[in-house]
């Protein structure tokens, strides 16, 4: 089975040879969310710009293991139309539908990518650079029954010195963490992320590395804050040194 890695932003770009393309797509909702026995769902694409933008939808199964995300071709969640063609000021709906529609125990999770493709006339020869753009949809499926994360924090070394925050999130649903800080006994502060640090899907492990060097103190006990799927939380651990 074919398998890649993804990251987890939105937007994803890459740079080909040819021209330079005039126009960047809209997407609305930046994140899909079936709720428990839904069929079907969708999201809009919009074209602001006056240049055509022509591209290929696809669903992939979204799965996590210790280096990150891994994408795998899904045939449980399906995109129509999987060619689209956008005029200047078009727009294009995107619709999702579950070829096994029914109720789930643990949250499933997929990724909708949609990649900018040559336009028909790509075979002229153009100068400069043309950029293809590569957009990267969350998609759930939620579990039956009011479920929510399950977190678990550590802060640990390894054996070369290498300081790491781990989060295990044991519960049936996802978590997006966001900004993140860690604060020693003393008040000093550590700060990790500002702004999206990435998800942690229904019963799967992240770690991130820590600066060593930073002002906190990360052998002792800590305070970690942190935005959880947009509000604020607060957890306290003891880094094992």
């Amino acid at each position: 089975m074919a398998m890649f890695r993804a990251l987890s932003g939105l937007l994803i770009v890459g740079c080909l040879a040819g021209q330079a393309l005039g126009a960047t797509l809209q997407v609305s909702p930046v994140k899909v969310d079936f709720s428990s026995g839904q069929n079907a769902a969708g999201l809009t694409l919009n074209n602001p710009g006056d240049t055509p933008v022509y591209g290929q939808v696809r669903v992939f199964r979204w799965d996590q293991d210790a280096n990150g995300d891994v994408l795998s071709p899904s045939p449980e969640v399906v995109a129509s139309p999987p060619i689209i063609q956008l005029t200047g000021g078009g727009q294009q709906l995107i619709r999702l539908v579950r070829v096994q529609p029914g109720n789930t125990a643990v949250e499933q999770s997929y990724r909708l990518l949609i990649d900018e493709i040559p336009p028909p006339d790509s075979g002229k020869k153009h100068a400069g650079v043309m950029i293809r753009m590569r957009y990267s949809v969350p998609v759930f499926v939620a579990p039956v029954g009011n479920t929510s994360p399950k977190l678990i924090w550590r802060v640990a070394r390894q054996q070369d010195g290498q300081w790491f925050l781990h989060l295990d999130n044991q519960g049936l649903r996802h978590t997006q963490v966001g900004a993140l800080m860690l604060q020693d006994a003393t008040g000093k502060v550590l700060q990790v992320s500002d702004g999206l640090l990435g998800y942690v899907l229904a019963g799967h492990k992240r770690q991130w590395p820590l600066r060593s060097d930073g002002p906190a103190k990360l052998g002792g006990q800590l305070v970690i804050k942190v935005n959880l799927d947009g509000r604020p939380n607060t957890f306290t651990v003891t880094g094992e040194d």
